[in-house]
């Protein structure tokens, strides 16, 4: 499901608890349930995916392993540009954003 075309994607899972990135977090790129990539959050809690997405609905999906999440899904629609999808996340809540 890549083109030479789309857009691009990263992501930013943020431990409010610990207050620090989220180093190591496990991430899956899907699309229509079909794995386009797959990746881990580095030492600054960042992730640059390299495929370009094509138009559409997609999913991130992170094991986060929290006491109440063993896993969350973000499904955003993408349409050109650069994504970014930040995750803030606690023990037992998440939030998430369009980022910049």
């Amino acid at each position: 499901m890549t083109t030479s075309g789309g857009c691009t994607l990263s992501t930013h899972v943020l431990d409010a608890e610990a207050g620090r990135p989220r180093v190591g977090v496990p991430v899956r790129l899907e699309r229509d349930g079909e794995v386009l990539a797959t990746g881990r959050t580095d030492d600054d809690g960042r992730l640059r995916f390299a495929e370009r997405l094509s138009p559409g609905v997609h999913r991130l999906v992170f094991e986060v392993d929290t006491p109440f999440y063993p896993e969350i899904t973000v499904t955003f629609r993408a349409e050109g540009g650069h994504l970014h999808v930040p995750v803030l996340l606690s023990p037992f809540s998440y939030t998430t954003y369009r980022g910049s």
